[in-house]
């Protein structure tokens, strides 16, 4: 080497790498990592403890921004919301009404009954199962919070605000008998208080239409979609909240059937029991402002 080239070689700037992906962004690796990692989030049994790459995808979202908009990108485009992406809940996502994804309440009481009466009960089941899990406001603001439920639990608690709204109807000197197809829970409760607990089968079974069966029904749909855990038979069953749930909850929280329940005033056992009872009349009822639940303060 000359004199000359070797001078003009110590001139030159350090080499630096060459921009990946296009103008220097995003890869097609990236790009199947934040795929990946939306494809986690839609398995909602699947624990970010229990699998290496899943846990790894979530220290990139967290650690990498570019990274995270990404994902968030690709979940936008299928049609999810992100809830939220932690280790304790995973990429806990939720369909947006236009998403492919979404799994309308209306498919699921078709598929679980034929009658236009047992899926508006299989409604009134889950929202139960909601206002049960979390029977305070603090309760569903608590991360580490972790509610239980009981089948025979959820039962006793609905029965009982079917009687708080039959007292209501009999105060204000309502119909006691209205159309079967009247919206909201006033219609609802003359329904289920009518449904026997457990049916007439002669080895004491529930049957599928009986009130317990269709919340038996409505929380095996719930431990399906990664919401409930099973923890034991007692009571009908019993079951315990995951992350994924709680997140769900405080995302429907605000709609028109919490906002009736919560109107009611029965205050619910938060450990699942069947010890249901409604406020005494001196209790101090104020409600907790957008609760959307039937919370007390």
């Amino acid at each position: 080497m000359t004199e000359y080239d070797a001078a003009d070689d110590a001139a030159q700037p350090e080499p630096t790498a060459a921009p990946s992906g296009p103008a220097g962004g995003v890869t097609p690796a990236d790009a199947a990592d934040a795929a990946r990692l939306v494809s986690f989030g839609l398995q909602p049994k699947l624990l970010p403890a229990r699998d290496v790459e899943y846990a790894e995808l979530l220290r990139r979202y967290r650690d990498e921004p570019a990274f995270a908009r990404l994902a968030d990108a690709v979940a936008t485009g299928l049609g999810l919301i992100v809830l939220e992406v932690s280790t304790r809940a995973g990429m806990a996502v939720t369909a947006a009404e236009d998403s492919v994804f979404a799994v309308r309440m209306g498919d699921y009481a078709r598929r679980a009954a034929s009658d236009s009466a047992d899926r508006f009960l299989h409604g009134l089941a889950h929202l139960a199962v909601a206002a049960m899990a979390f029977p305070r406001p603090e309760d569903l603001a608590d991360d580490g919070y972790i509610g239980r439920v009981t089948v025979n639990g959820v039962d006793t608690f609905v029965r009982q605000a079917c009687a708080r709204l039959e007292e209501r109807a009999e105060e204000q000197g309502e119909n006691t008998d209205p159309a079967t197809d009247a919206p909201g829970l006033e219609a609802a409760w003359r329904v289920y208080a009518r449904r026997s607990a457990t049916g007439a089968t002669k080895d004491a079974r529930r049957l599928a239409g009986s009130t317990t069966g269709i919340i038996g029904k409505a929380v095996a749909f719930l431990v399906d979609s990664g919401f409930l855990q099973r923890t034991g038979d007692e009571s009908g069953g019993t079951y315990r909240t995951t992350a994924r749930y709680q997140l769900q909850v405080r995302d429907m929280a605000a709609g028109a059937a919490m906002s009736e329940l919560l109107a009611l005033g029965v205050v619910p056992v938060g450990d699942g029991s069947a010890t249901l009872l409604p406020p005494d009349e001196s209790d101090d009822l104020d409600l907790v402002a957008d609760a959307g639940l039937p919370f007390h303060s």
